[in-house]
């Protein structure tokens, strides 16, 4: 069977805790989209990582895990990543990396600092990893697949016919030293002897395992918010965050994806610029932000404080609409203890017109939040196993939040370690 951990909203929402939970049933794990810009955190009996480019299932030995064809791949990052985990007594894990992955170039990381200091005030609020300098140059057809490294004399020519546009925009646009053929080269090089042992043609090795009824996990990226075409459009990431595309990503048939679990968080955080209609300010999202994940919320990636804001039921409803949800995953509920009320945005009003849909950005910037109040639990819920076992208060919002966004909330996350963790039975679940 093939299952998917996805996020519902901006990212950040506790997938990486949820697929390293659901590793240890799989066989492999493969992440297809995305690349080293945002990071999962795990907490397990190794201790705390932040995996920015490994899926999250490799703390297990009997698992292997999969560098998909639609990740953005940084080769150093990767090797890096690899090191840290092995440096703290995690065995080396089984890994495959996918001979059709892209490569973050290095002239990519540069012309994603240069263009967010050209734009200034109106920048992205990118993370500064490459990604959408790679993205655009994926689509413009001129840029480097693994197994490229492999053919030397093509893969020289090719890199003096690219390197030419590249070197006339740093010159005249950005007013940066210029690219040299012979030294990228040298640096592909040194990349393709760090990752040969793991090249793979992916898609076949798939198809093999689907056929053997391997159990396997695709880990997304981000969520629903941030996908290029049903988020926050332009304040995205570039690569499609929806669980559809793990089957282009991955390289299988769609129909093989057949759970789909979106990972929501009890409230809402997001990293960067864009709409953030439930956002609040001041010392009570300080408090939040405080109390939040596992020592405060703070990108895993970059380090940058996140905004914080209540629970958005309405961007929750669409992102695990878009998503196609068959589970979702209810994270950092145990956060929520410290309060009195518990304010859930349930509308937006929009010029003066409430609507339970989510809007186009041009709208969602005018839009203001629909604020309903739940009574607070005040209690500490970590260490409980049992729905039946959480305060009445808490089921009561569980209960009221899954009612709003109408997808079955079939698992309850009460603390940072991959077995806090409630199961519930869902009116919703198909």
């Amino acid at each position: 069977m093939v299952k998917a951990v996805v996020g519902a909203n901006w990212g950040d929402e506790g997938k990486g805790k949820i697929t390293d939970m659901l590793a240890k049933e799989a066989d492999i794990i493969i992440r297809f989209q995305g690349g080293a810009n945002a990071g999962h955190t795990i907490v397990n009996n190794y201790g705390k990582f932040a995996l920015h480019t490994l899926p999250s299932g490799v703390f297990y030995d009997h698992t292997t895990s999969i560098i998909g064809n639609g990740v953005a791949l940084n080769i150093p990052i990767l090797m890096n990543e690899v090191k840290s985990i092995t440096d703290r007594n995690v065995p080396m894990p089984k890994l495959l990396v996918s001979d059709r992955a892209q490569m973050v170039m290095p002239y990519h990381i540069l012309f994603d600092q240069y263009e967010e200091e050209r734009l200034g005030g109106k920048s992205f609020g990118s993370t500064k990893s490459g990604i959408a300098p790679f993205y655009s140059d994926k689509y413009a057809k001129i840029g480097f697949q693994v197994n490229e490294l492999f053919d030397e004399d093509a893969l020289k020519e090719k890199i003096a016919r690219v390197i030419e546009t590249k070197n006339v925009l740093l010159k005249h646009l950005y007013h940066k030293p210029e690219i040299d053929g012979g030294e990228l080269f040298d640096t592909l090089m040194d990349w393709k002897e760090q990752i040969a042992p793991f090249v793979c043609d992916v898609s076949s090795y798939l198809d093999k395992a689907i056929k053997e009824g391997k159990n396997i996990l695709l880990e997304g990226q981000l969520g629903t918010l941030k996908d290029p075409d049903h988020g926050i459009y332009p304040m995205v990431t570039s690569s499609s965050t929806l669980a559809a595309y793990g089957a282009i990503g991955a390289g299988i048939p769609p129909y093989e994806i057949q759970k789909i679990i979106t990972v929501c968080k009890a409230y809402s955080s997001a990293v960067g610029a864009g709409a953030f209609v439930s956002e609040i300010f001041g010392e009570e999202a300080d408090e939040l932000r405080r109390r939040g994940g596992d020592g405060g919320e703070y990108g895993a990636t970059t380090g940058r404080p996140r905004r914080m804001g209540w629970f958005d039921c309405v961007a929750s409803k669409y992102g695990c609409r878009l998503q196609g949800t068959t589970d979702v995953a209810f994270t950092v509920l145990d956060v929520l203890g410290y309060l009195d009320e518990i304010p859930v945005c349930v509308g937006y009003d929009v010029d003066g017109e409430v609507t339970t849909e989510f809007p186009t950005t041009g709208k969602l910037e005018k839009a203001k939040p629909v604020l309903t109040t739940l009574p607070g639990w005040k209690t500490d819920i970590r260490g409980i196993r049992s729905y039946e076992e959480l305060p009445e208060n808490c089921r009561k919002y569980i209960e009221f939040v899954e009612d709003q966004i109408g997808y079955p909330i079939t698992m309850v996350s009460n603390g940072p370690g991959r077995d806090d963790i409630i199961y519930r039975t869902s009116k919703y679940s198909r």
